[in-house]
């Protein structure tokens, strides 16, 4: 049994994905790397058998039709042989030292007699042409270097420091427990990946170091903000699909509870802010939609995030109070460095 399996999706990423491949081979035979290619028409598929002939004992690579981001990570999924999960994008990296610790951390906590639900480690925005490389960390907020539960949390996540899938590895039996699930042919289902199985995450450990280099700058990157405005209405079933997924009555915890709404209230936020800078009057429809939807879903989930400091600053109204959320937005964007 591996310790741990890492998920690479991989859709005609020839340029780059043998980074991330490298990066992950560090763990040695603990470590199984699923290379899933995901009905590429490069050199995606060759490069991945390739390594697979290297390194039998560590890598794997599987061919699909195209199924999209979610449907490579499900097939990973569904092909795991490791005790823990975690998915790397093929334009990404895992920092070597950084997975050293991780896996000395996962070694340890395999022994028992407590088990481990989510491991949650940094991730850093590494943005092309940037020289100042912003990570995101959360030792103000969870206790470091050891298991806890929700009750013990420091404090609520800050506003820009929410727990996206590359600060996240599960423990695989979890994941296949809650019958985790991803729609193919989707973009911005990592969401639902550090978001759906968070709802059944019952302990957690945090480890101060930065794992993931989360690569940011491409102009055909599905993150690039141009490009989500243009995929608007994928981000928009996202947010949909977590505010369906949304089970309050599963959740003992006050902290685990604040967690989750902390998650919806940003994509609320993400999705608002994107719709008021295409700023056409079906964009404004849509997003007069999506707040409706989430009052008829769950009215208190609304009254909470529409009265929250961030549901007040991006419903402002009028233009005047558009244009103030779109500068204010475009503040944070720069402070944080994404996309």
């Amino acid at each position: 049994m591996k310790v741990l399996t890492v998920v690479i999706p991989c859709y005609n990423s020839e340029a780059y994905m043998s980074k991330a491949i490298d990066h992950a081979l560090v763990g040695g035979e603990d470590v199984e790397v699923i290379v899933v290619d995901d009905g590429s028409t490069d050199s995606t598929l060759k490069i991945a058998e390739d390594y697979a002939r290297r390194f039998p004992d560590i890598v794997r690579a599987i061919h699909q039709e195209n199924k999209g981001h979610g449907g490579a990570v499900m097939t990973g999924l569904q092909n795991a042989q490791g005790l823990y999960f975690k998915v790397c994008d093929s334009d990404d990296y895992l920092d070597y030292d950084s997975f050293m610790e991780v896996l000395k951390v996962l070694r340890e906590v395999i022994k028992g007699p407590r088990i481990l639900d989510a491991l949650i480690t940094n991730y850093v925005y590494d943005k092309q042409g940037s020289r100042h490389k912003r990570m995101i960390h959360y030792e103000s907020s969870f206790p470091q270097d050891r298991i806890f539960t929700w009750d013990e949390m420091i404090r609520k996540l800050n506003s820009h420091s929410y727990v996206l899938m590359h600060s996240i590895t599960y423990r695989t039996s979890l994941l296949r427990e809650c019958n985790f699930t991803l729609p193919e042919h989707t973009f911005y289902v990592d969401n639902l990946v550090a978001f759906t199985p968070m709802i059944y995450v019952k302990t957690l450990y945090y480890l101060n170091v930065p794992l993931y280099w989360y690569f940011i700058g491409r102009e055909d990157q599905s993150v690039n903000e141009k490009v989500m405005m243009g995929r608007i209405d994928q981000q928009l079933f996202v947010t949909k699909t977590m505010i369906d997924s949304y089970k309050p009555s599963m959740v003992k915890k006050k902290n685990h509870l604040e967690f989750l709404v902390h998650y919806l209230s940003i994509m609320m936020v993400v999705s608002t802010v994107l719709l008021l800078k295409i700023n056409t009057p079906e964009a404004l429809k849509k997003k007069k939609d999506l707040w409706n939807y989430l009052k008829k879903k769950d009215f208190r989930l609304y009254l909470t995030i529409r009265h929250s400091f961030l549901g007040r600053l991006i419903n402002m109204p009028g233009k005047a109070g558009r244009d103030a959320t779109v500068r204010s937005y475009k503040i944070v964007q720069k402070f944080v460095g994404f996309n």
